[in-house]
């Protein structure tokens, strides 16, 4: 029998009195995260028995605006990766990137 590993991830979120994210920080030991300090989390997670994706988004206040669409604009870079070595779908895959471009495009986030 293989021998097994735990690795784990931590997310540590500091909240103002109202319960907003002020502070953002994470470790992954494995990856060499220590204590890395971030402003914004998009993590996703696949429920079998529900057959549902459960999500949690979370981003600090001081979060700019023209960050959040870059970090949306390569999140769906990401996904459409992704897409493609979980599934070999080119095709799709390929039609996300497309729309991963307009999306740049329309944000202008491409500089010409």
């Amino acid at each position: 029998m293989a021998k097994t590993h735990t690795s784990e991830i931590q997310f540590k979120v500091e909240l103002d009195e109202n319960r907003i994210p002020e502070k953002i920080s994470w470790n992954a030991e494995d990856g060499g995260i220590k204590n890395e300090q971030t402003k914004a989390i998009m993590l996703s997670v696949w429920d079998a028995k529900q057959k549902d994706t459960l999500r949690m988004d979370l981003w600090t206040k001081d979060m700019p605006v023209d960050e959040m669409k870059q970090f949306f604009h390569q999140t769906l870079v990401s996904m459409a990766n992704t897409f493609e070595r979980a599934t070999d779908d080119q095709k799709m895959s390929a039609t996300m990137r497309d729309f991963c471009a307009y999306f740049a495009e329309k944000l202008e986030l491409i500089k010409k």
